[in-house]
């Protein structure tokens, strides 16, 4: 699943993706997503091997697509509809030594300048397939349906609102599956703010109100601080967020609020040799998701042995799982849950 990086120019994209990767360079990179409870699995079974979930972090351009000539401004666009979903760094710090390229900074503005570039592309291209489809005399059921479900985005791009927020029925989106609009997918909103508001807990009331609007979900965080965090020692590390009022470091909060913008949950595995969190979207099968480990194993399916992670962390290991009948066995059509242990019984 790949989160794409999007923002004005020194709004802290780079920044961003370098806290997620670990320090990682260029402008593709694999984040890890933080889980406590590997740490628990870790404590228990002592694994040759520890994997966390990941999920690929690709940083489009930096200046608004209304700034860029015209083949530019397509590749931004065609990034943005490779992504999975979206994260939108923006800047509430001011900085006299990094100048804001608008003379001001204005985080509710900013945030603004580029949704409203990806709406009105979305409204674009709405209105150039209806009209085609208008004109075709030949359409038939799906050709209709898609037409329908075209007006319906158009009148809601309209009004400033993404298709993500129009609450169209399952078969509207059915419909518009093929077409790739910029605002059908989730996005994630990063407010990048400085030491002082960052301790202070400034609010930014009416971005907060547009984000609500938009169905975007805000995590303030400061790339210095962060910086700051991963340059200390871990021991030290505690005492520094607790100045600020954190209990773990925002980079932390922004993968796992990344991973869950892009619709993931983890199962896990855990044994001596390797404790691992696999991601997976949410309403996946089992047998889907034994396939996330090997497609043999998908084949092979027979079933699936299942225990919540906190009754494993609360009894001990397997062995007392059945003891207290805390083991299950689930078949293909079981949805895998955030959290399941899963050891799955195959045969190829």
């Amino acid at each position: 699943m790949d989160l794409g990086l999007v923002g004005l120019p020194l709004a802290g994209k780079t920044a961003v993706l370098e806290l997620l990767s670990g320090g990682g360079s260029g402008r593709v990179a694999v984040a890890r997503v933080p889980d406590p409870r590997l740490d628990v699995l870790t404590e228990m079974f002592h694994p040759k091997k520890r994997t966390p979930a990941t999920i690929r972090l690709t940083e489009l351009a930096g200046v608004p697509p209304g700034r860029l000539e015209k083949g530019e401004r397509n590749a931004f666009f065609e990034g943005v509809r490779r992504a999975d979903a979206l994260l939108h760094v923006v800047r509430a710090f001011a900085d006299p030594l990094v100048p804001h390229p608008a003379g001001s900074v204005d985080p509710l503005r900013d945030a603004r300048a580029v949704e409203e570039e990806l709406l009105l592309a979305d409204l674009e291209r709405v209105e150039t397939v209806a009209a085609r489809l208008e004109k075709n005399r030949a359409r038939g059921r799906e050709e209709d349906l898609q037409l329908e479900a075209l007006r319906l985005c158009a009148q809601g791009l309209g009004e400033a609102r993404p298709v993500r927020v129009l609450g169209l029925p399952a078969e509207a989106v059915r419909a518009l599956s093929g077409f790739g609009l910029l605002t059908a997918g989730q996005e994630l909103l990063a407010l990048n703010l400085d030491e002082e508001q960052l301790r202070d807990g400034v609010a930014f009331p009416g971005l907060s109100a547009w984000t609500d609007s938009q169905a975007v979900a805000l995590i303030p965080f400061s790339a210095k601080v962060e910086a700051e965090i991963a340059a200390l020692p871990p021991a030290e590390r505690a005492d520094f967020l607790g100045a600020y009022g954190l209990s773990e470091p925002g980079a932390d909060r922004l993968a796992r609020a990344a991973y869950a913008t892009l619709g993931l949950i983890s199962f896990l595995t855990a044994g001596e040799d390797e404790v691992r969190a696999w991601p997976i979207g949410a309403g996946t099968t089992a047998r889907k998701a034994a396939g996330r480990i090997h497609s043999d194993i998908e084949r092979g399916f027979i079933r699936a042995e299942v225990a919540a992670f906190d009754d494993l962390a609360r009894v001990g290991d397997w062995k007392a799982l059945r003891e207290h009948g805390l083991l299950r066995l689930e078949g293909q059509d079981y949805i895998v849950r955030d959290g399941d242990i899963v050891n799955f019984r195959f045969h190829v």
